[in-house]
């Protein structure tokens, strides 16, 4: 969570920006939290960088099963944030990441929850292009119980997104041939503690 290490990586993203680092605009860095409210809002206060929440639920029942740190920062405190971020910033946005697990939030019902949940925080921050989505399709790895949606789950909960006024794209993954995808936090990794003849 690079909010936890909060002044490392603002320094970090200071060197990406810097011209004397790597020069890059302010739009090209982002940043992307589990939702660690107090540090969005100083985030907002002390960096001018893009914002990307890991949401995965429109729910917080569904959220805290997904995401523990929604214990600590429910949703309607985590969009509040959100809020506050794009109010601080000139044509402000964040970028809502969703992985999509089959059966477990892919649902037609949670897509009409995100759509509300999208709705109402645009309509706080009165900008309809404040908020866009990330559709992540799951990358599976040995031992998980969770499986990626089929295709045919995530187009139509793209499609009701979009037809609710919700921004959303597929992303395509790169990487979950060798456990190295988004999101992939586990993979197999050999003990070389022992050797074995």
């Amino acid at each position: 969570e690079p909010l936890l290490n909060f002044d490392i990586v603002v320094g970090a993203m200071s060197i990406m920006r810097d011209d004397l680092g790597f020069g890059l605009a302010n739009k090209r860095v982002t940043l992307s939290t589990s939702g660690v409210v107090p540090m969005i809002d100083r985030l907002s206060a002390e960096s001018d960088v893009s914002l990307a929440v890991s949401l995965h639920a429109a729910n917080d029942a569904l959220r805290t099963e997904l995401v523990p740190l929604n214990k600590k920062y429910p949703i309607a405190q985590l969009m509040a944030a959100c809020e506050r971020y794009v109010l601080a910033r000139k044509h402000g946005s964040v970028t809502f990441e969703y992985t999509l697990m089959q059966g477990v939030n892919d649902q037609p019902e949670h897509a009409r929850e995100l759509v509300r949940l999208l709705r109402g925080f645009t309509n706080r921050v009165q900008d309809r292009d404040a908020a866009k989505v990330n559709l992540i399709p799951f990358n599976p790895f040995p031992g998980t119980r969770y499986a990626r949606s089929g295709e045919t789950d995530i187009r139509a909960f793209q499609e009701i997104l979009q037809k609710g006024g919700v921004l959303a794209m597929v992303r395509r993954t790169r990487g979950d041939d060798i456990d190295a995808a988004c999101g992939q936090l586990k993979g197999q990794v050999m003990d070389r503690t022992r050797r074995q003849a």
